[in-house]
Parts: C-alpha cells; structure tokens; sequence
C-alpha cells in the first residue's frame, strides 16, 4: 500500500520543462537528471520542432494552458509573457535567493530578462546565450590546388571572410567548382519564409551594414532608418549571395536545410545558430579537421544575429514552487560549467571568463566575440505580427524577385 502512496507523490512532484526540439533540449535532458537526484523532483520534458515551436507555445500561454511549468521560451516572447501575465516576475525570488543578474553576460540579461527592455525587471533567468554564425570545410579550403586557384582568381590567401564582401567572394568561387569528382556550391543561407528564418538570414547582413530598426531607441521613428541608403544595400547583397552562390532548391531553407547542405557535401560554408556547432563539430562525415567555424564578418559594423532563450515560470503552473527551485539550481556556477561542457551555452559569467573558456571548444572564442556585438528585432508583445509582415516582403523579395529592397 505505501509502495503505491509513493509512486503518486512522486508524480505529484514531476515538473514539465517545455522548450523547442533540437540538440541542446537533448544535453539539458542530461544535466537535469542532476537536478532530480538532488531534489527528488522528477522532470518531463515537451520538445517542439522550432518551425512549429511559436505556435504551440503560445498558444499554450494565451489559452492559460497547465502543460508547462517551465518554459525557455524564445526571447522575442518577453513583452508578451511579461504583459499578458503568462510569465512570473521573478525580482523577489532572485532578491530572497541572492541570485544576482549582475553574473550573466550583460547581452543576455538585457535580451532574455528585462521587460521592459533594459529596466531590472526581470521574467527569465538567461538559459541558452545563441546567435547565428558560420562554419565552413576547412578540409576543401587547405587543398593547395583549391588555395593557388582562390590567390590567382582574388590575389589573397583563402581563409575566413573577414568581411561580407569577402563572404560572398568565397562564395562565387566555390560555386559550381568540382571537388573530388563533385560539383559543389558556394553557401547556404537562411530563405524560409513560414516562421523566421529569412529575417534571422538577411539580419546578419543588415546588422553588419549599420541597419537600425528606430532613429532614437524608443521612439518607434523608422522612417530613415529601416529605408537608409545601408540597408538598401544589404538586403540588395543577400539577394546577390542567395541567388549567385546557394545550391539549387533552398527557397524555403531554415536550420535543418543548412545542415543538411552541409553534411551532404553540397556547399563550402553555412550559417546557423551556434546551438548546433559542438554537434557539427562531432559529425562523423563533416566533423573534426574538416569544419570550421567563423563568426558573422562585419562590413560597416561588427554585429550578429541574437539567438537564444531565458527560462521562465508559467503563472498557470500548480508547481510553482518546484519550478523555482529548478532556477534555483540552474543559476549555480557549477551547474553553469556542466552545461557547458555538454552542449549547452551558458550565460553565466563564471563560465564565460574562465580562462580556460576560449580553448574549450574549437567556437568558443567567436562565441564571446559574437555575444559582445548581438543586435535584435522588436520584443514588443506585437512582435509576432511585425515578424510576419517582414518575413513576407523579404522572402518576396530575395526569393520570388518582387519588389525592390528599397
């Protein structure tokens, strides 16, 4: 009889753990078995593709679903999890716990904490620093044939791009090139048009012309700045690249497209979150001394796309209070540097100024240079609605060939 009072307390203290399907939702499966053995709560886990995470989740949270007693939710949900009372405000619980903002990376705390942006109010603990960067066959660019063709055709060495324009010349000359008896193509580039993928692509050459969203932070005066002579001339280059250097086929191309191409053999270079790098790096085909990493060039500025996530309390959760303790635990340095070494990217300052950091994985180091210049869109709760209108014009004009970037 106790044997069986047992199981249902145990349940009982099982917390749900929601946030998107892909390798670091496998690595933090890991971690928090820590978590269990310590605490005695056990934890189950809802892991949605990300083209289908937006939709699933917030429609759990507008529809004051129980699914969810934690959520890493994206960073872009912030204005909305914080205003429509989906998130609980956790200012109290980090004051009472000594749980200080001031020990994760200040990129992060501003992009997956704060509502409103930049003010200590905070609705997340910063759980996965991301952005999106570049990896590339470093086995193809050391071929000394391959090197001489580059120096002849460009009369510089080929090595990582310094510079977008560099990008795309790197692109040109791999495209179509024959290697070991195939035909390869410049580059993969973000395009997919249904969630976020092109905006996440073509921002990474708006961000390194200079592009701002607003004249003056706050004001909402665009006018002059989404339209300025920089940003007509990105978005004219990330037409030029998808169409001069991509495979053929990648119209509607995201995450996985990228490292299908990749791991296929198809293409010298692909952007992607740095999220899937240590499992690019441990590819059997692609992996090792084969791959490289690099973070976005700049052209008139150095910037990357933010990616990432805080964790959050869901209001409508009954476990609350277990659900705290998981953040509790979480914000440990210790666990912090745990994370790290199985594939997650911890936020936390002691991890990343370690000394031993920048050697510990061979994008370690473009990591921190990446999170000391990420720039992004609108968290503003009508986020999703703005998303969708300039998902639709840049896919209609990079892909489709309608309109024009101005």
């Amino acid at each position: 009889m106790m044997s069986g009072l047992a199981v249902t307390s145990a349940q009982a203290e099982d917390i749900t753990l929601c946030w998107a399907a892909w390798d670091p939702a496998n690595a933090l499966v890991e971690l928090s078995k820590d978590f269990t053995a310590e605490t005695g709560i056990g934890m189950k886990f809802e892991f949605v593709p990300w083209p289908n995470f937006a939709d699933r989740m917030l429609n759990e949270l507008n529809s004051g679903g129980k699914l969810c007693d934690l959520l890493i939710g994206d960073s872009q949900w912030i204005g909305g999890g914080a205003e429509n009372g989906h998130y609980v405000k956790l200012n109290d619980f980090f004051e009472a716990e000594k749980i200080s903002m001031d020990d994760f990376a200040p990129a992060t705390v501003y992009a997956y904490s704060t509502w409103p942006k930049g003010t200590p109010n905070y609705w997340a603990l910063p759980a996965m620093g991301d952005a999106n960067a570049w990896f590339y066959r470093k086995d193809w660019f050391s071929k000394p044939e391959i090197q001489e063709a580059f120096k002849a055709e460009y009369g510089r060495d080929l090595v990582p791009p310094k510079t977008q324009k560099e990008l795309m010349e790197i692109a040109r000359f791999f495209q179509g090139r024959e290697i070991d008896g195939k035909t390869r193509y410049g580059i993969n580039i973000f395009t997919e048009r249904g969630s976020e993928g092109i905006t996440m692509g073509a921002t990474g050459a708006l961000y390194a012309w200079g592009f701002k969203y607003e004249n003056t932070p706050g004001k909402y005066d665009m006018e002059g700045a989404v339209n300025s002579p920089e940003a007509v001339e990105a978005l004219e280059f990330y037409k030029e690249l998808y169409k001069c250097c991509t495979a053929p086929g990648y119209t509607d191309s995201y995450m996985q497209e990228s490292l299908d191409s990749f791991k296929s053999g198809q293409v010298a270079m692909a952007m992607n979150w740095f999220a899937f790098f240590p499992g690019l790096y441990k590819d059997e085909q692609v992996g090792g001394d084969k791959i490289g990493f690099f973070v976005n060039p700049g052209q008139n500025v150095e910037a990357s796309t933010l990616g990432g996530q805080g964790i959050s309390v869901i209001s409508y959760s009954d476990k609350k209070e277990q659900a705290l303790k998981y953040i509790k635990w979480f914000a440990q340095p210790e666990v912090q540097a745990k994370w790290w070494s199985l594939g997650g990217y911890s936020a936390h300052n002691s991890v990343l100024n370690d000394p031993g950091f920048k050697d510990s994985q061979p994008f370690a180091a473009d990591f921190l240079v990446a999170m000391g210049g990420v720039q992004d869109f609108w968290q503003e709760p009508a986020y999703a609605e703005l998303l969708l209108a300039m998902q639709k014009r840049l896919h209609d004009y990079v892909v489709a060939d309608q309109g024009t970037a101005q």
